[in-house]
């Protein structure tokens, strides 16, 4: 299995559609979301994470949403493990390699120890028994763990299968700048986009995240290597009050997956509890974000 650093660029991070009346799996919404996401040029994508639901399916839906991602564009996969212990994690990357084959880039663990050695340790534990490249995924909002930016460079350092690191955890452009300084391997920045100018400022390879208008972090970072700075900041600009306005705690998934509705990209945007729905104070709101975003690359 590849174990070589994950190519720099956007990797599209790929929600879960349900159906509206039962909250089943709609693999037909999923198939046309994956192709949106090749149609438009991401390098990669990313499945099974937070805004996947993941810790919300059971491993039969796991299993279809991989299948049916693999089945609708030739995109190379990171797969996301929503467990923290070693057992349960390989369970879930030998899942995902069952399912995506040769596709696979990367398998997305989450730190689970502050640790250094420890996670080290983890993480070697996890590669013996797969032989998954890893994508570190340092946040702790989900996972309740902080390390400082250091001892997580130091662990990077020691462990070869390491791919990338997904650097989640605020404020994010000094925890890039120091992952990036201490090794070669790429880190991309996530939090809905959030911080994309100033996570690529401080040597992110790109984003890894969620976002209802995934064009919008491809322009920043294809504008960012084309022309620095100014050529990013003009080509995010428009796109800068929607990814805002879905960063809302609490009901920012709900918020991205009716964008990702209104938007015909899926057919309901569900989420399965606990999570919480959009407010329908926000409908019209929601609107004139999307239209703002619309009329301006129309």
């Amino acid at each position: 299995m590849a174990t070589d650093p994950l190519a720099p660029g956007v990797w599209g991070v790929v929600a879960t559609p349900f159906t509206e009346s039962e909250g089943d799996l709609d693999l037909g919404s999923l198939s046309k979301l994956v192709a949106h996401y090749r149609r438009i040029g991401v390098t990669g994508l990313t499945v099974l994470g937070v805004f996947g639901e993941a810790a919300r399916l059971s491993t039969a839906e796991k299993r279809a949403v991989l299948e049916v991602v693999v089945d609708s564009a030739d995109l190379p996969v990171v797969v996301g493990a929503s467990s923290t212990s070693s057992a349960p994690v390989i369970e879930e990357i030998e899942l995902a390699a069952d399912a995506v084959g040769d596709r696979l880039a990367g398998a997305m663990v989450q730190v689970n120890t502050a640790d250094p050695d420890a996670l080290v340790h983890q993480l070697r534990v996890v590669h013996a028994a797969t032989g998954a490249g890893l994508v570190v995924q340092d946040y702790p909002l989900v996972s309740g763990v902080s390390i400082s930016a250091a001892d997580l460079a130091a662990v990077v350092e020691q462990v070869e299968s390491v791919v990338a690191v997904k650097a989640e955890a605020p404020p994010t452009p000094p925890a890039i700048a120091t992952l990036t300084s201490r090794s070669a391997i790429p880190v991309f920045g996530g939090l809905g986009g959030v911080g994309l100018l100033d996570e690529l400022a401080a040597g992110a390879s790109g984003a890894m995240t969620g976002f209802s208008f995934p064009e919008g972090l491809k322009a920043c970072v294809d504008a960012w290597w084309e022309g620095g700075y100014q050529a990013a900041l003009e080509a995010y600009l428009r796109y800068l009050p929607l990814v805002n306005f879905e960063a809302q705690a609490r009901i920012g998934l709900a918020i991205r997956k009716e964008a990702l509705r209104r938007r015909g990209l899926i057919t309901d945007s569900g989420v399965r509890a606990p999570a919480a729905s959009m407010p329908e104070t926000l409908d019209k709101q929601l609107d004139r974000h999307l239209a703002a975003v619309e009329n301006m690359e129309s």
